[in-house]
């Protein structure tokens, strides 16, 4: 019976290279017939994978070259009848496939994590006879506003297979379109699979709902961004930054270590959304449906940078182009008159929708321990004209300025930052797609009190047009808001 050497038995003396040590190699009697047909068990076979590979190990160390087979590796792969593996761990999984080792179901590859953000905000100051404050991205920003759950997420993702990773993610704290009083309900977010060509992942298409390649800041998650809100010129280019369709990514093999180390290193990245992508997707926006026979067309190149000193930069370039399907809602142009819908929109018989173009330009310097981001973008797109009659093709310019932070202390890791951001154009996700003018400059700070929970602060002194449409005689639509707004938010992440 085969019996492994301990240490005890061993008796390590130098000799030549050719030389075979008696103490290493022993004869090893081969498999009796009678047991040609009983498999060991894992744990044997785990057990004798150890001892042969110390003895190998011992056997090279002594004669500085390497042995060949002693017979008793040879033996086991014969008697299970697998082929000669190349390394420690092909071995290991031949002999778990021998022992029958059941194999992962799609199901057990999965994770789930999500995280929930609070919000509360208060109006400090804001210009008398002015429109009410209304900000794009946070609708618990008014009059008669409390505290409002912005975002609820749950995310489900992993490797089905090695071709086939899938990423699911609904939001709970969505409102219905056109109903006031109802919120927190749930609402697609993505939905998609990633397809890839090897296990390299360089090459891969996604199919499904998911993010639209356009916009740096829109690629990031909200949990890992320091503002509280997207910014407006680019976040109006893609509603809820998502949509239906397939988009190629090709992401070399450095590039995905790159961005893995960015958000590993909790930098406030924004994943792997390629080095350069194109993709067709319907055009109306995440969870809407599709109201005209034409695809958009995107395209992204996004190049990450690590200097010698180890700073890390992204430079991008995307554009993308289609037409736009805008809906209306009845309002009283400049305030006066009767109601009435704006040409150019669905309700008034353009279904075919109004031709858009934007290019934007992106520049991310990651915080060690200080940051930079900049986007740029200009383009023509839909928006009310300025008789608040009709919807037209108008052009649009806009972006930000972010500079900020990372500083760990004893009591958590605090994230300072500023931010100024500008746009001029035409929200055309809203109904009648207002044309409105934005100048804004936040300050604030985020305190990540340990990884499980989060507390932004920030004071935003805001000129900004309200979106709202209002139907009556004695007031216009789309005035501007000029004030000054304490805005609190409390993230818990699982």
């Amino acid at each position: 019976m085969w019996k492994p050497i301990t240490p005890t038995e061993t008796t390590v003396t130098p000799v030549s290279a050719t030389a075979v040590p008696e103490a290493i190699i022993t004869p090893v009697e081969p498999l009796p017939p009678a047991q040609a047909e009983v498999i060991p068990s894992y744990d044997q076979l785990l057990e004798r994978l150890r001892n042969t590979e110390s003895r190998i190990q011992e056997l090279e160390r002594v004669t500085g070259t390497d042995s060949p087979d002693d017979g008793q590796l040879t033996g086991w792969r014969k008697h299970l009848n697998v082929p000669e593996p190349d390394t420690a761990q092909a071995i290991q999984e031949s002999i778990e496939k021998a022992a029958g080792k059941k194999e992962k179901k799609w199901y057990e590859k999965l994770s789930i994590r999500g995280y929930t953000q609070v919000r509360l905000n208060e109006v400090v100051r804001e210009r008398e006879r002015g429109a009410s404050a209304n900000f794009f991205g946070d609708s618990s920003v008014g009059d008669s506003r409390n505290f409002l759950i912005r975002r609820a997420r749950l995310v489900i993702s992993g490797d089905v297979s090695d071709n086939v990773s899938v990423y699911l993610q609904p939001d709970f704290a969505a409102n219905v379109p056109g109903v006031v009083d109802a919120h927190n309900y749930p609402q697609l977010r993505d939905w998609y699979a990633d397809v890839f060509y090897d296990k390299t992942k360089v090459h891969r298409l996604r199919i499904g709902q998911s993010k639209v390649p356009y916009g740096w800041e829109n690629m990031q998650s909200s949990s890992n961004r320091l503002a509280l809100d997207r910014n407006d010129a680019l976040n109006s280019a893609v509603r809820n930054e998502r949509d239906m369709g397939v988009f190629y990514y090709w992401t070399p093999e450095y590039a995905q270590d790159l961005y893995r180390y960015v958000l590993e290193e909790k930098l406030k990245g924004s994943g792997n959304y390629g080095v350069f992508a194109l993709g067709a997707y319907n055009g109306q926006g995440g969870s809407f449906l599709e109201q005209n026979n034409n695809l958009h067309i995107v395209s992204r190149l996004n190049i990450p940078y690590r200097f010698d000193n180890g700073q890390i930069m992204e430079f991008g370039l995307q554009a993308f182009t289609g037409r736009y399907t805008v809906f209306s809602s009845l309002i009283r142009p400049r305030g006066e008159g009767p109601s009435t819908r704006p040409s150019g929109t669905f309700e008034a018989g353009n279904i075919q929708g109004i031709w858009e173009e934007r290019a934007a330009a992106s520049i991310i310097l990651y915080p060690q321990p200080i940051g930079f981001q900049a986007e740029w973008q200009i383009g023509h797109g839909p928006a009310l004209a300025d008789n608040d009659r009709a919807v037209v093709r108008r052009p649009l310019t806009g972006g930000y300025v972010q500079a900020h932070a990372k500083l760990p202390s004893d009591h958590g890791v605090w994230w300072p930052y500023i931010r100024w951001q500008y746009f001029q154009g035409g929200y055309r996700s809203e109904r009648n797609a207002p044309y409105g003018t934005l100048n804004e400059t936040e300050l604030g700070v985020e305190w990540q009190i340990q990884p499980a929970m989060e507390l932004t602060v920030a004071y935003t002194f805001a000129n900004r047009s309200s979106l709202r449409a209002i139907d009556r005689s004695d007031e216009e639509s789309y005035r501007q808001f000029v004030g000054e707004v304490l805005r609190m938010q409390f993230q818990f992440n699982y």
